[in-house]
């Protein structure tokens, strides 16, 4: 696969969303063009176009949630002012009416003008048409992987979203995951509770808090870090199988329903 030469960067929005622009790093490829993930304000997105002088040519969707698409109408009329030509992609098992390009698991997104190439991953449990966007050094997950955590199952199964899960723990160790919310601190406070004697989240937490109180973002992680951390990736050790089963005094004969108990655990933490 093409190498991304990516550079990402992080766009504030609502009380703890992210919006990612992503432009070429590669100083000989350089230009002023970027693509958008996720852009459910369209406000903060042309504010931060026209103070860095940028161009807008790709929006790319995880999933039809207002706070990822809500955007998308204002920043295509934004650009058609502008005369740009923009390619909107996203998920082809969802009804998002503005898509140009509908993509499942194994299509791939070939930003062609921020020399990167993407892959699709489908990621049904969140939503049942949920995808993401990755490739050898990056993840844009959307809000199925959080650090520390994972998405509410508003659509999906937990046996969907297990496996959704079980996909992006099987990628490269060093992919910098870029998922849609700062939850990293509330995550970890769960995670604690189910996994107390681990010494890699204890380290995190101190890692995070310091980051939140100097108003810095906990995101990116990475998948080497979210396994040894998220008791959502860990669901087939041991640790993370007996506090579900001391959570609902029961004895657990699957990963799968491992996830389902600390997945409805969070909900009511």
């Amino acid at each position: 696969m093409t190498k991304a030469h990516a550079m990402v960067s992080a766009i504030k929005a609502f009380n703890d969303n992210y919006i990612w622009a992503i432009a070429d790093q590669a100083s000989e490829n350089k230009n002023n063009k970027i693509a958008l993930v996720d852009p459910g304000d369209a406000l903060v997105c042309i504010d931060y176009l026209q103070q860095h002088h940028l161009v807008l040519t790709a929006i790319l969707i995880t999933h039809h949630h207002n706070d990822h698409v809500g955007g998308v109408s204002k920043l295509l009329e934004f650009a058609k002012a502008q005369a740009w030509p923009v390619t909107v992609y996203g998920p082809a098992n969802e009804n998002i009416a503005q898509l140009d390009v509908a993509l499942t698991e194994n299509d791939t997104v070939d930003l062609t003008s921020l020399n990167c190439q993407l892959s699709v991953l489908d990621l049904p449990g969140h939503t049942k048409g949920h995808i993401a966007y990755y490739n050898e050094e990056l993840l844009f997950c959307g809000d199925t992987l959080f650090s520390g955590g994972c998405g509410r199952l508003f659509e999906g199964t937990p046996e969907q979203m297990h496996q959704s899960l079980t996909k992006l723990a099987n990628l490269a160790t060093d992919t910098l995951i870029y998922c849609a919310h700062e939850y990293t601190q509330a995550n970890l406070a769960f995670a604690l509770a189910v996994e107390p004697n681990n010494s890699e989240l204890h380290h995190y937490i101190t890692q995070v808090n310091r980051l939140r109180a100097n108003g810095q973002a906990t995101i990116p992680s990475n998948i080497a870090r979210e396994l040894t951390i998220n008791p959502f990736l860990r669901c087939h050790l041991q640790p993370i199988k007996l506090a579900a089963e001391q959570h609902i005094k029961q004895t657990l004969t699957s990963d799968s329903d491992v996830f389902s108990v600390i997945r409805a655990w969070k909900d009511n933490f």
